[in-house]
């Protein structure tokens, strides 16, 4: 079977490199997205499908536009008898989804239909949800709306952060597609139709969703930001000379005792201690365990507190 692998964020690695090794598939040529700048200076930069496809002679197309005519021919000359898709970042049209004979398959990271969309990893942690997993779907124009094919489950463990479960989910992947492309073969692969009713909808997260609310329970801010790490941050400002510090908070832990702290004002700085900084929340309180203050290193909060950062009284806002 000659695939044509469509991706670029790192989730999709893991399965193309499962793909290349295979000797029950070709790859006949890998889509990813162009290379665009990225870090300090602005560099391009490949997307880290591109640089995982590299030296293995397969072709790379890297389109503005996947569904432009030209791109279909490109796409079309390879001659794919089926597309697969993880985390490319563009909508596929329709005509591209009817262009390989036995369809397009997408690599969901979450159990559809839960979670449709681009921050459905973040979600999960976010709503605290017990498990996670992949959905491999037959796709269709819509919004990972398609057919489902199979999907495989996983815990979320009670420390994952978006990043860990990313990268348990990529490793996940492969299994998945390798399950689903036995199911092909064989001709009993099938498609279950996804319960609209039942389906929500995770959207693409911008810097500013990173911002902890201190008025919220100590147990959400904490879920907050662990969804928020590694991107876009969870994040607080401190007030420093009458202007304001950037603080991205990296780990934190809920407060044991929560009666002793309940009425005070939420984002107060209740103590500063070796073991971190305890900051009052909504009816108790977090242990800031790991931070960074704008421009400098990641450190412990009880380092960053010794600088005079934070202070026993002062407010994050």
């Amino acid at each position: 079977m000659k695939i044509v692998f469509i991706g670029s964020g790192d989730i999709g690695v893991p399965t193309l490199a499962a793909l290349l090794a295979s000797a029950r598939v070709s790859v006949a040529g890998v889509v990813t997205q162009p290379d665009r700048p990225a870090g300090r200076h602005l560099q391009l930069t490949p997307s880290p499908v591109k640089r995982a496809a590299a030296g293995h002679g397969v072709e790379i197309f890297q389109p503005e536009n996947i569904n432009t005519p030209a791109a279909l021919t490109v796409i079309g000359g390879w001659r794919p008898d089926l597309a697969v898709v993880c985390a490319y970042g563009q909508i596929l049209r329709q005509p591209l989804l009817e262009l390989p004979p036995r369809g397009c398959l997408n690599l969901h990271a979450s159990l559809l239909p839960k979670y449709r969309g681009s921050s459905c990893l973040q979600a999960a942690i976010r709503n605290g949800d017990p498990v996670s997993g992949v959905t491999v779907m037959w796709m269709n124009a819509g919004l990972d709306t398609g057919d489902i094919l199979l999907q495989r489950e996983l815990t979320v463990s009670a420390d994952d952060t978006a990043g860990t479960l990313h990268d348990r989910l990529a490793r996940l992947a492969p299994s998945a597609l390798t399950a689903a492309l036995r199911l092909m073969v064989s001709g009993q692969a099938p498609r279950l139709p996804q319960d609209h009713a039942a389906a929500s909808y995770a959207g693409k997260l911008k810097k500013a969703d990173g911002h902890v609310n201190w008025r919220q329970s100590p147990v959400i801010i904490e879920r907050h930001i662990r969804a928020m790490t590694p991107w876009p941050s969870a994040f607080a400002w401190l007030p420093a000379d009458g202007d304001r510090q950037l603080l991205k908070i990296h780990r934190a832990t809920i407060a044991a005792d929560h009666a002793a702290v309940a009425d005070r004002e939420p984002g107060t700085v209740l103590a500063v201690t070796a073991d971190g900084v305890l900051v009052a929340a909504d009816g108790g309180a977090l242990w800031l365990r790991e931070a960074q203050l704008a421009g400098r290193k990641r450190m412990s909060a009880a380092e960053l507190a010794r600088g005079g950062a934070l202070t026993v009284g002062g407010r994050l806002c």
